[in-house]
């Protein structure tokens, strides 16, 4: 009886998920492109393999608006929408984000300086 469990559950055993390593825990960030859409509303396009989530893309995302945000010197950045899309391991987000010198109206404000702070804290790029 204990050989039948074992070989009715031996097909389960193949479709397992990969086994996850360290190399696959580390993240690879790929790159930033910018598109500047208007005086203050940027694009930016991110691409990274190892993400965990779909959050791990957003947050580089947001790490290269606050450094792009700095580079141009304005000290903030207001999320406007995030796009994420995965294909064959590779992680992409398309993001828009607002720029200003001073504090924007909104819920999803970033403070430049602190994010990219927190972002070399955590070993996230920016651009």
């Amino acid at each position: 009886m204990i050989r039948v469990g074992l070989i009715a559950l031996a097909p389960l055993a193949a479709c397992s998920e990969p086994e996850i390593t360290a190399e696959r825990l580390i993240p690879d960030y790929r790159g930033v492109q910018t598109s500047l859409l208007d005086n203050d509303l940027v694009q930016f396009d991110v691409e990274m393999t190892n993400a965990l989530s779909t959050k791990d893309v957003s947050d580089y995302a947001q790490c290269a608006a606050a450094g792009y945000t700095l580079i141009r010197g304005y000290g903030f950045a207001r999320h406007v929408r995030t796009n994420v899309n995965e294909e064959g391991g590779v992680w992409q987000a398309d993001a828009v984000y607002t720029i200003s010198p001073s504090l924007p109206r909104g819920l999803r404000t970033i403070d430049a300086e602190v994010e990219a702070a927190n972002c070399a804290e955590k070993g996230i790029p920016t651009v």
